[in-house]
């Protein structure tokens, strides 16, 4: 499911996906030591022949992130009156809680806001098979808005590779690959973008040549709150785990980044840490649950407690806080400096 989907998928899901408002998702931070957040939902598909990307859109995940929780759901026409799993329940990376954190296992982004005791949750589009986004920590080096494309050499190549013929500059506008916002990162001089897209229905897919998508109201709501120099940290890890402090054990697996294109994530061996390797080996740990854990690779937390390790009280997981969406307001920073002003033209490969 994490190979770079074809074109004529891309076309099918974009033909049968209906418009949908990304909302962004606030979670209140758990307790200390605590790593779980939120709680899975459950969505009955209605008989109106929509396709799974619009649930995705609806509850603002990936479709590749409901494909590994529904692994048996048909993604262009899932059958009405089934249940749908929404993996709105996850464990924080293993990261300072700091500036935006993305881990492209899950093709998720999370922002937390400084001085505040909450973490916003977003899906992404990542780079492709051959062009993906590196693992780096790095920082906010410019705040874009309305920015115009400039295609690569590269870029314009293997479009006119494919009969497309690209303008030297894309400007500013609908038809903008880049959407109406970007925020360009440090490292990697600058070539490596979190920015909107014209292109919705890419949002939760490996599809781009290494810059990651976000839905347009997304992208102007991180836009809005985030200063330059914050901090961003990229890592790849299709395993998280937790030991929480009430003595629950959980494990999410996410299927892991192809390296090729014969590679299948779902049944790839995954690669055990030390500090994992003593999680699944301590008596307090399940293996067998573990195992299928990694085999399952559903892409939320599971419980792998051993039958005489398991609480008797279990505490309540933190809930989602709340839903919005972005107003017309004009961005600021969080600290609040100004952004550019007008059109700026970026590049990207």
């Amino acid at each position: 499911m994490k190979r770079a989907f074809s074109q004529i998928t891309l076309f099918l899901i974009s033909a049968l996906a209906a418009s949908q408002s990304a909302w962004a998702v606030d979670y209140l931070l758990p307790p200390p030591g605590s790593r779980i957040i939120g709680e899975n939902q459950t969505y009955i598909v209605p008989n109106d022949g929509k396709n799974l990307e619009t649930v995705a859109a609806k509850y603002n995940t990936g479709v590749l992130l409901l494909l590994e929780a529904n692994n048996t759901v048909d993604p262009f026409l899932p059958k009405p009156g089934s249940e749908i799993t929404i993996p709105s329940q996850m464990i924080l990376p293993d990261t300072p809680r700091e500036g935006i954190v993305i881990n492209l296992a899950e093709l998720r982004l999370y922002y937390y806001p400084p001085g505040q005791n909450r973490v916003e949750v977003y899906p992404l589009g990542i780079g492709q098979l051959g062009r993906e986004t590196p693992v780096m920590v790095t920082r906010i080096s410019q705040k874009i808005p309305n920015p115009t494309w400039t295609p690569t050499a590269n870029i314009r190549a293997r479009s006119a590779a494919q009969g497309i013929t690209l303008p030297a500059v894309v400007p500013a506008g609908p038809n903008n690959p880049l959407g109406r916002y970007a925020l360009r990162l440090e490292q990697g001089g600058g070539e490596y973008l979190i920015h909107g897209t014209n292109a919705r229905n890419s949002i939760g897919l490996r599809v781009s040549s290494g810059c990651m998508r976000m839905r347009a109201p997304d992208i102007k709501a991180l836009f809005s709150q985030v200063a330059w120099g914050t901090r961003v940290q990229i890592i790849n890890e299709p395993v998280k785990y937790s030991i929480e402090p009430d003595g629950r054990r959980f494990v999410e697996v996410h299927q892991p980044l192809s390296r090729n294109d014969w590679e299948n994530p779902q049944t790839v061996p995954i690669a055990i840490s030390a500090s994992f390797g003593s999680f699944i080996d301590n008596p307090m740990s399940d293996k067998a649950q573990v195992d299928s854990a990694i085999s399952r690779r559903a892409g939320y937390p599971v419980l792998v407690n051993a039958p005489q390790g398991v609480p008797s009280q279990p505490v309540n997981i933190t809930p989602i806080q709340s839903v919005r969406t972005t107003t017309g307001s004009t961005p600021v920073t969080s600290s609040g400096a100004s952004v550019i002003s007008g059109q700026s033209s970026v590049v990207m490969n």
